[in-house]
C-alpha cells in the first residue's frame, strides 16, 4: 500500500496504446476454501501485431503457484510490483496460471472477498488483478467460462456470469457449477458469488417472446424484503424495450444483495452484485426515498447491459461513456414512471450542491479526465451526474427522435467493442446532422461555467435583446478555459403570466438558444410590453446563472412559470438571495429580516391546491446548508445555519393556521406504497418541520405522537429527523427505542447511525464514539462507516466545521484507520476535508494541518495520496 513512485505514477489519456496481446477466451477454475482459494486461469492469447514484446500481466495480493505455456511448465517470467512479465512468447498460445488467494483477509473489498459468510467479487475498476494475473484493462474482451467448486453445505449456491451449463456433486461434501458467458467482456465485468441465500424467483417475457429467468439472492430471512426489487427489475426491462428498443440477451438475470460493498451496485454481465441497501425494502424497514433509490439503482444496473456491457469503455478515461449515459437513462426511467418535475429537481440538487463543489475543489476534472493516479478516485459526481447532464444537453439539442437514431447507430457500430466518448458523439452527430464540434469541449473542460445575462427592451420597436456572456473560472487542473456550446432554454411571459411566442422578423425561434461564444446577443421582436424572462428551463445546462432578478419577478415566476423546474428554481433563487443578504447582516452583528414578497410567495405556494403534493413539497423544502455554502466566496457557516433556521421559522409563522390544517389533512389512515401516497407523506413531513420550527411549546408532543403512531419507516424517520434536528426532549427516548428495535439489522440501524452523526450539538463527537462501540458498527463495513462518520462530515456542517478543529481531527483519525483497512472507502470519506476553498482562513489552516498529518503517513494509499496531494496545492 505504500505510495512508492510506481504506486503514484500518473497515467495520461493521450498515452493510450492498444495492447500488445489479446485474450480471446479465459477458462477459470476457482476452488473456494476458508483459508486459501486456488484459482487456475487458462487463457487463449495471441500477439496483436508484429512484435516480440513481453506480456505484462496485472496482479496483486496473491501467491503465484505455476505458469505453463501450451501445457508445459514455463520459466521465462519475472514477478514485478503489481504484475507478472513473460518473455519470448509464441504468436499464439494457451497460458495457464495457478494462484492462491485469501479472500477472508481481503478487507479492501476489491477482487474476491468475504461478505459475512458469503464469497463475492467487485472487479471494477481494477479488482480482477487480485484474483489472477491477467490483462486487467477494459479493452481486453474475452469469453469467460467459470467453474466454481466449494463445500455444498456452506455454499449451496455457486454463481457467475452468463448461463449455467453444468453442475454436480463431488467427493468430500463439495460440489461444482460451471457457467459460460457467450458475450465477450472485459475483466471488470467478471463476477462470482458463493453462499447460502433465500431466493426470489420470477420470469420476464421479452418483446420477442423469449422467457428470461429472474432470481434475486438475499441473506436468509430477508426474502419478503425483495419483492419491490423484483418489480423494479421487470419495470426496467419493459421500459428499456419501449423507450430504447433494447432487449435482454441471456437466459437468466441474477441479483445478489451483500452487506459489505464499496459501491451501490455493479452491473456484472447477468449477475449484478448489489449493496443490500439497494435491494431490501418493506414499509417497516425502508422509507419512500429508499424505495425510489432501489427502483433507480436496479434500473441503472440493468440498463448497463447495453450501455456498458455490450458496448464497454476502451480505457478508464472513457468512464463517462457508460456511466453518464446510463445515469441519463435511469433518470429518464424514473421520470417516466414517477414525477418528472420532482426527479429533475432532485437531480439538479445533486449538481448544484456536491457536484459544483467538486468542480471548485482540488479534484476538479472533466467528465473525460486527462490524467489519473488512482482510477477509483474518478467514480465521481462529475463523471456520473455531470456526465449525465452532458448527455441530456445532447438530447435537448437533437430531440428525442434524432437522439434515438444516434443510439441505434452507436450500437450498430460498436456492439461487442470497447469504445470511446468520441465514438458516441460521432454517432449522435452523424445520425442527426447536428454539428457537435464545439459541444465536444464539455468532455475535455473542467469546472462550472458561469452565464451572465442582462436584457433591454425597446418599446418603440418592440425589440427585446438578451445579452449572454459565458465564463468558466480556472480550476486546479486547467488554467485556461474556452467557450462552450451551452443550450439555454428560455421563456418569455406577459404581465398576466401568458407565454409569449419567440420570433424575429416574422420567423418563429426555438426556445433553446445556442450560446456558443464568450458574448452573444439574441434579439426578439413583435413585443408590445417588456416581457418577464424565465431562464434555464428544466436546467438545460449545468451552469451557474447570474441575472438581476428582482424579488417581485421571482415571485411572479413561482406563481406563473409553465415549466415546473423554473417555478422551483425561482423559489430557490428567492431563498438564496435572502440567505446571502441576511448572512452578511449576521456577520456585521445586525438582525435578520425577510421581505413580505418572499413570505407571501411561499404562503401562496402552501395555499395553491392545484399543485401536486410531491412538487409542493419540493417548492417548500429549503436548500441544504451545504448547497447554500456554495453561494459564497467565503462562507460563514454559523451564519448560514442561523439564517436558514430563522427563515424556516419566519415562513412557518407566515403560514399561520393553514399550515396546521394542511398538515392534519394529509394524515393517512394506513400506509400505502404508491406514488400518490408517497407524495402526500413527503408534503406532510415537510410541513411537520415547519410546525416544529414555529410551535416550540407543542413541538415535542407533536413529533412524539407521529413517531409513536407511525406504521411505516418514512413517517417514523421523518419524526426522528425533526426531533434530532431541533434537539427536542423526545429525541433521547425515540432514538433509544429505535436502536433497541433494530440493533440486529445493520441496514435499518444505519438510520440511527445517521441521526447520531448529524446531531447538531457540541457533544456530537462523544455520541459518535459511543455508536462506534455498538456491536453492529464495524469500521470494515462501508455502509456503517458512511452512515455514521460520513453523515457527520458531509451532513453536519456546523459541528464538522467547529472552530476548534475537533471535527476535522476526528475525521482524519478515522481516515488513518481506513487507510489500512479499505483505502477506497477512505478516499470517498475524505471529500468534505479537501473541499475547503470557501472556508475562512482560520478553518483552512486547521484543515491543512490535518491533511499534512495524513500526507506524512508512511504507508499512505494511492487513493488518498492523490486527493491529499492535490488539496495541499490549492
Amino acid at each position: 500500500m505504500t505510495h512508492t513512485s510506481e504506486a503514484v505514477a500518473a497515467k495520461y489519456r493521450l498515452d493510450y496504446q492498444a495492447p500488445h496481446y489479446l485474450i480471446d477466451t479465459i477458462d477459470l477454475d476457482v476452488q473456494l476454501g476458508e483459508e486459501k482459494t486456488r484459482v487456475t486461469a487458462i487463457s487463449r492469447v495471441r500477439r496483436n501485431g508484429e512484435h516480440n514484446e513481453p506480456l505484462r500481466l496485472d496482479g496483486d495480493e496473491m501467491e503465484l503457484i505455476t505458469v505453463a505455456i501450451d501445457g508445459r511448465p514455463f520459466g521465462d517470467y519475472r514477478l514485478l510490483p503489481g504484475g507478472l512479465e513473460l518473455a519470448n512468447l509464441p504468436a499464439e498460445f494457451v497460458l495457464t496460471i495457478e494462484t492462491d488467494i485469501d479472500p477472508a483477509a481481503n478487507t479492501a473489498l476489491e477482487g474476491l472477498y468475504k461478505s459475512g459468510d458469503a464469497f463475492c467479487t467487485q472487479c471494477e475498476a481494477e479488482g480482477f488483478r487480485r484474483i489472477t494475473y491477467y490483462l486487467d484493462r477494459p479493452d481486453i474482451l474475452a469469453r469467460y467460462s467459470t467453474r466454481i467448486t466449494a463445500d455444498k453445505g456452506k455454499y449451496p449456491y455457486l454463481l457467475s456470469n452468463g448461463n449455467k451449463v453444468a453442475s454436480g456433486d463431488l467427493e468430500g461434501g463439495r460440489h461444482f457449477v460451471q457457467w459460460q458467458d457467450p458475450f465477450p467482456k472485459p475483466s471488470y465485468l467478471f463476477a462470482l458469488v458463493a453462499g447460502d441465500f433465500d431466493v426470489l424467483r420470477d420470469h420476464y417475457v421479452t418483446r420477442s417472446g423469449r422467457e428470461v429467468a429472474l432470481e434475486i439472492f438475499v441473506d436468509k430471512g430477508n426474502l419478503e424484503r425483495a419483492d419491490f426489487a423484483m418489480e423494479s427489475l421487470k419495470k426496467a426491462m419493459k421500459w428499456d424495450e419501449e423507450r430504447f428498443g433494447l432487449e435482454y440477451d441471456l437466459d437468466i438475470y441474477m441479483i445478489v444483495a451483500v452487506d459489505f460493498f464499496n459501491m451501490g451496485a455493479m452491473e456484472n454481465k447477468g449477475l449484478n452484485i448489489f449493496n443490500s441497501k439497494f435491494v431490501l425494502a418493506n414499509p417497516a424497514t425502508a422509507t419512500d426515498l429508499d424505495y425510489h433509490g432501489i427502483e433507480r439503482v436496479i434500473a441503472h444496473e440493468y440498463f448497463h447491459n447495453w450501455t456498458g456491457n455490450r458496448v464497454t469503455c476502451r480505457d478508464w478515461f472513457q468512464l463517462s461513456l457508460k456511466e453518464g449515459l446510463t445515469v441519463f437513462r435511469d433518470q429518464e426511467f424514473s421520470s417516466d414512471v414517477g414525477s418528472r418535475p420532482v426527479n429533475r429537481i432532485n437531480n439538479v440538487r445533486t449538481i448544484r450542491g456536491p457536484q459544483f463543489a467538486e468542480d471548485a475543489g482540488p479534484m476538479a476534472h472533466p467528465i473525460r479526465p486527462d490524467v489519473v493516479i488512482e482510477m477509483n478516485n474518478f467514480y465521481t459526481l462529475t463523471v456520473y451526474e455531470k456526465g449525465s447532464e452532458v448527455i441530456r444537453m445532447m438530447h435537448t439539442l437533437l430531440g428525442e427522435e434524432k437522439f434515438q437514431a444516434g443510439m441505434r447507430l452507436y450500437f450498430e457500430r460498436h456492439d461487442g467493442t470497447a469504445a470511446t466518448c468520441e465514438d458516441f458523439v460521432c454517432a449522435m452527430e452523424e445520425a442527426s446532422g447536428v454539428d457537435l464540434g464545439r459541444f465536444r469541449r464539455w468532455y475535455s473542460q473542467s469546472g462550472t461555467p458561469e452565464l451572465t445575462v442582462c436584457d433591454e427592451f425597446d418599446a418603440a420597436s418592440g425589440e427585446y435583446r438578451l445579452h449572454v456572456s459565458q465564463h468558466t473560472p480556472a480550476t486546479l487542473d486547467q488554467a485556461e478555459k474556452l467557450p462552450l456550446h451551452i443550450p439555454l432554454a428560455i421563456e418569455l411571459y406577459d404581465q398576466d403570466g401568458n407565454v409569449l411566442p419567440l420570433q424575429r422578423a416574422g420567423q418563429p425561434l426555438h426556445s433553446v438558444l445556442n450560446v456558443l461564444e464568450s458574448e452573444q446577443t439574441f434579439v426578439f421582436d413583435g413585443l408590445t410590453q417588456r416581457p418577464v424572462l424565465s431562464l434555464l428551463s428544466d436546467f438545460s445546462a449545468p451552469v451557474r446563472l447570474d441575472y438581476p432578478y428582482t424579488e417581485e419577478t421571482l415571485a411572479f415566476l413561482i406563481a406563473h412559470a409553465r415549466n415546473e423546474f423554473a417555478r422551483w428554481d425561482a423559489a430557490q433563487t428567492l431563498i438564496n438571495q435572502a440567505v446571502m443578504t441576511n448572512a452578511a447582516s449576521v456577520g456585521r452583528g445586525e438582525g435578520i429580516a425577510f421581505s413580505p414578497t418572499l413570505l407571501s410567495a411561499f404562503v401562496a405556494v402552501l395555499g395553491d391546491e392545484t399543485l401536486e403534493p410531491a412538487f409542493k413539497a419540493e417548492l417548500l423544502t429549503l436548500p441544504g446548508e451545504g448547497t447554500l455554502l456554495e453561494l459564497f466566496d467565503t462562507a460563514d457557516i454559523d451564519a448560514i445555519h442561523t439564517v436558514r433556521r430563522a427563515l424556516q421559522q419566519s415562513l412557518a409563522v407566515a403560514f399561520g393556521s393553514r399550515l396546521d390544517e394542511l398538515h392534519e389533512a394529509l394524515k393517512a389512515e394506513r400506509y400505502e406504497n404508491n406514488h400518490v401516497a408517497a407524495a402526500r407523506r413527503a408534503l406532510r413531513n415537510v410541513l411537520l418541520g415547519y410546525r416544529v420550527a414555529r410551535d416550540g411549546d407543542k413541538a415535542d408532543d407533536l413529533v412524539a405522537a407521529q413517531a409513536d403512531q407511525s406504521d411505516n419507516m418514512t413517517d417514523l424517520l421523518a419524526a426522528l429527523q425533526v426531533a434530532n434536528g431541533f434537539l427536542l426532549p423526545c429525541r433521547t427516548r425515540l432514538l433509544a427505542q429505535f436502536e433497541a428495535k433494530w440493533a440486529h439489522d445493520g441496514l435499518v440501524l444505519d438510520n440511527w447511525l445517521r441521526l447520531v452523526g448529524t446531531k447538531p450539538a457540541d457533544d456530537v463527537l462523544a455520541e459518535i464514539r459511543g455508536a462506534m462501540a455498538h456491536p453492529t458498527f464495524s469500521i470494515r463495513n462501508p455502509n456503517r462507516v458512511r452512515a455514521l462518520i460520513g453523515s457527520f462530515a458531509a451532513g453536519n456542517p456546523v459541528q464538522f466545521h467547529a472552530k476548534d478543529g475537533s471535527g476535522y481531527r476526528f475525521l482524519a483519525d478515522q481516515l488513518v484507520v481506513l487507510n489500512e483497512v479499505n483505502p477506497q472507502t477512505a478516499s470517498r470519506m475524505i471529500t468534505p476535508l479537501i473541499q475547503f476553498k470557501r472556508l475562512d482562513e482560520g478553518r483552512k489552516a486547521l484543515v491543512r494541518a490535518e491533511l499534512e498529518r495524513l500526507a506524512a503517513l508512511p504507508n499512505l494509499a494511492a487513493d488518498l495520496f492523490e486527493k491529499i496531494d492535490k488539496a495541499l496545492k490549492m
